[in-house]
C-alpha cells in the first residue's frame, strides 16, 4: 500500500495572482494535505497564495510550520496562527529549514521568490544532495513558459535530457496527490547543509 509523505514544503506566491483557479488550487491542497494527514511547511507568510494554502489545510485540521525571515517578517505578515513558526536569520536559513522539515516538494504559482526556492532544491536534487519528490503545479498552464525554457537549455546543451525527471509536472491538485502517492515509502535524507 503506498504511502503519502509525512510533511510537503509547498512554494507559492505572496501574491494571489490573476487567476482564479490559482487561489482554489491553493486551498484544495491545503486541505488536501490536511485530509492525508500530510503536514504542510511553508513560507510562513500571511498573504496571497501562502495564506490561502495554510488557511485552508488549518481549517481541516492539518498541521501548519511555517518559517520566514525576521527581515520579511512584517512584510509578509507571518502567521501567528500556524502550529509552529520559526523566525529566521536569512532567506538561505528559511529554505534549509524548510528542506530539512520536508519529505517533498511542491511549487504553486509565484513570483520571483518561488522560483529562486524551485530552482535551487531542483538544482540540490541534480546534484544528489536530497532525493525527495518534486512537483511543479502547472495550474492553468502557469508554468508552461518555464517548461519551455528548460526544453531550450535541454536543446541548447546546457541541460542534460534525463533531468526533466528531476520533477514531476502535474495539471491539477488530484495529479499533485497521485505524484506524492508512495513517496512516504522512499523518501531520503538531505544533505544541503553540506554544500
Amino acid at each position: 500500500m503506498s504511502r503519502y509523505p509525512r510533511a510537503v514544503c509547498v512554494y507559492c506566491g505572496s501574491r494571489s495572482g490573476g487567476n482564479p483557479a490559482w487561489q482554489a488550487a491553493a486551498v484544495e491542497l491545503g486541505a488536501g494535505l490536511a485530509a492525508r494527514g500530510i503536514g504542510l511547511v511553508y513560507g510562513g507568510g500571511n498573504i496571497g497564495l501562502m495564506r490561502a494554502t495554510a488557511d485552508a489545510a488549518m481549517a481541516a485540521g492539518g498541521r501548519v510550520v511555517g518559517v520566514i525571515p525576521r527581515d520579511l517578517e512584517a512584510r509578509e505578515q507571518g502567521h501567528r496562527a500556524v502550529s509552529e513558526l520559526h523566525v529566521v536569520k536569512s532567506m538561505h536559513e528559511r529554505k534549509l529549514l524548510m528542506a530539512n522539515l520536508s519529505d517533498a516538494f511542491v511549487a504553486l504559482p509565484g513570483g520571483l521568490g518561488t522560483l529562486d526556492e524551485t530552482f535551487e532544491i531542483l538544482t540540490w536534487r541534480q546534484l544528489r544532495f536530497h532525493d525527495k519528490p518534486i512537483v511543479l503545479a502547472d495550474i492553468a498552464g502557469y508554468w508552461q513558459p518555464l517548461l519551455d525554457l528548460v526544453e531550450a537549455q535541454i536543446a541548447c546543451g546546457f541541460v542534460d535530457p534525463a533531468h526533466r525527471a528531476l520533477m514531476t509536472v502535474a495539471n491539477s491538485v488530484d495529479g499533485i496527490f497521485a505524484a506524492l502517492e508512495g513517496a512516504g515509502d522512499s523518501a531520503a535524507g538531505f544533505a544541503a547543509d553540506k554544500a
